[in-house]
């Protein structure tokens, strides 16, 4: 009997492959111990491994046909690379690749950094970098390389937050002992949505638990799939404390960066990135910036966000004070008026009476942005009828992986079944509650957040809010889903925005006749009041929601009770109150 013939792409999960030949997974595990592979059924192994599966069950195996298809924009074009996009093809020049570091903490990102920076001065400079403005230069093969040493995808994505993108390649830093843990997951959505190219560096290799194969599937599973296995993610094994492998990174940075179009006029309008901005004691604010296009010259007049000033003086990285930097060059400047914020974009201007008009012009329209920015699913269809939006991006946590992996299939039947143009992309998915970095990817990639039996912190709304992002939670699959499907057809009824007012801190318990319990308690911040909503938080576990039935202070009923001060209040239909409990204040207001 011939064999039959099945397609299998270069990884694979175990339960894809038991259902690609129509066979149980545990038929499918006990073939690749026979093989001696042990694998669990959620593991990716690679095309050669799955083929020999394959012929024991009688198919054939060949090489899935790769479709390369034209890949959705899935983060917004900088806005640095949209203010030069008028400058003229022949009097561009390639640039120094700019490299930020992004991984798990604890895998070894500022060890990696030090490693790079020590191998390449160590023939060289022996004093090394004398001041720290978040940013160096190193040398290969006579050709330069600039990285950001701010590691960290919270500041990376701080920079897309407000147009800018600091990096042009991003290396992943992933312990071999360790493997993909939920900050590497977090950081490739942070890259991905960047359209930032990603080189893995293997960190750890010298460990004696090492396991790079092992740290291979799971890379493969998150669509990095090693250039090994024929995948298009260059993987380089190193390590940081032994300094193994750094050379063959630095080769690698170089080999993406010359199938990128990263280039720039040195002679065109002068455009960069703040990377980091404070105030010396004795020097004044002190802003460290990223010349992205043209060349930045010393008493030059530069407008950062609302700060804006002539340079008095400019340093390289080395500390060493210079007249003139061009792309890809960072440098430190004296003689801004404030602080500028990181991310923030600079230029160049005519003189200062332009820099303050400027500055003016914006700090108006700051005051209208966060009215008009917001994107929530009720504006969604409106904004699609009148061309703004092709894509709905979503970034969902949920608060364990069983809830996780049914909604994400239910949004991707969603997206397969949909009616309407509107595409939708799914970001970022992952379990635990709303934080701050979720809602700056969502403010620099234009996405909403889904919460499914999950809160978002205090500070995460409070950020959502300056920031203009919308977050929706839900308690039951059905009606997050439902939601999307109603945004995609334009019949979504306003959503209510929560705003913060307060928080307060349990101190006592006082049992009351005909009321139950009154929580003593100290208001730390905000106020509370007994018009609003309350949340009352256990740890990070919500324990309450609902009104607030009684709030006294000292020996009257008050409506408010501010910051600083101590008060009695009792929560409507709920008792079981603990010295310990934060009640959070909030109320809800209507969008639109």
């Amino acid at each position: 009997m011939s064999e039959k013939k099945i397609e299998i792409p270069i990884a694979i999960g175990v339960r894809d492959l038991a259902q690609k030949l129509g066979i149980s997974p545990i038929d499918a595990i006990k073939k690749l111990m026979l093989n001696g592979v042990m694998a669990s059924i959620n593991q990716t192994i690679d095309y050669d491994t799955a083929a020999i599966v394959a012929s024991e069950f009688g198919f054939e195996a060949f090489p899935e046909q790769q479709v390369v298809e034209a890949q959705k924009e899935v983060g917004e074009i900088p806005l640095w690379r949209q203010k030069i996009a008028n400058e003229k093809t022949s009097d561009l020049v390639n640039r120094p690749p700019v490299v930020t570091i992004l991984g798990h903490v604890d895998h070894g990102k500022t060890s990696l950094l030090d490693a790079i920076r020590i191998t390449n001065v160590a023939g060289g400079e022996a004093g090394g970098i004398t001041q720290h403005i978040g940013a160096y230069q190193v040398e290969k093969e006579g050709r330069l390389i600039t990285f950001l040493d701010t590691p960290g995808h919270a500041a990376f994505t701080a920079m897309r937050a407000r147009g800018a993108q600091g990096a042009d390649i991003v290396v992943l830093v992933v312990a071999a002992d360790d493997g993909v843990m939920p900050q590497t997951r977090e950081a490739i959505a942070h890259a991905k949505a960047a359209r930032v190219p990603i080189i893995v560096a293997l960190n750890k290799i010298d460990k004696p638990n090492a396991n790079q194969d092992r740290v291979k599937h799971q890379l493969a599973e998150l669509e990095l799939i090693p250039d090994e296995w024929g995948g298009n993610t260059i993987v380089v094994p190193v390590s940081a404390k032994q300094k193994i492998g750094i050379t063959d990174l630095l080769a690698s940075i170089l080999l993406v960066a010359d199938s990128l179009e990263i280039r720039a006029n040195p002679l065109g309008k002068v455009i960069g990135t703040v990377i980091e901005a404070e105030v010396d004691k004795t020097k004044g604010v002190m802003a460290s910036l990223l010349v992205q296009n043209g060349t930045l010259k010393n008493g030059a007049v530069v407008v950062a966000g609302l700060s804006q000033g002539r340079i008095k003086a400019m340093y390289d990285y080395r500390g060493k004070p210079v007249q003139k930097a061009g792309p890809s060059i960072p440098v430190s400047v004296l003689g801004m008026n404030v602080v500028p914020s990181a991310g923030e974009i600079f230029e160049v201007v005519e003189n200062e009476r332009v820099a303050r008009e400027i500055v003016i012009t914006r700090h108006d329209a700051m005051k209208n942005q966060t009215a008009t920015a917001k994107m929530s699913l009720e504006d969604l269809f409106a904004r699609f009828k009148a061309g703004e939006l092709k894509e709905l991006r979503l970034i969902l946590k949920a608060d364990v992986q069983g809830s996780l992996e049914p909604i994400v299939k239910e949004i991707n039947e969603l997206a397969k079944d949909n009616s309407t143009e509107i595409a939708i992309k799914v970001l970022y998915a992952e379990t635990g509650n709303i934080g701050e970095n979720d809602v700056m990817l969502a403010s620099a990639s234009k996405a909403i957040l889904l919460g499914f039996n999950v809160q978002a912190e205090v500070t995460a709304r409070r950020l959502a809010e300056s920031e203009a992002v919308s977050i929706r939670l839900y308690d039951i699959i059905y009606r997050l889903t439902e939601d999307i499907q109603k945004a995609l057809k334009g019949m979504l009824e306003p959503e209510f925005t929560e705003r913060h007012v307060g928080k307060a801190q349990v101190l006592a318990i006082f049992p009351v006749s005909k009321i139950g319990k009154v929580a003593g308690c100290r208001v730390l911040e905000g106020e509370l009041r007994r018009n609003a909503k309350i949340r009352l938080l256990r740890g990070s576990d919500t324990v309450f929601e609902g009104e607030v039935a009684s709030l006294r202070h000292e020996k009257d009923d008050v409506r408010e009770v501010r910051a600083g001060f101590e008060c009695g209040i009792g929560l409507k239909n709920f008792n079981d109150v603990l010295i310990g409990d934060t009640l959070e204040c909030y109320t809800l207001e209507k969008n639109g």
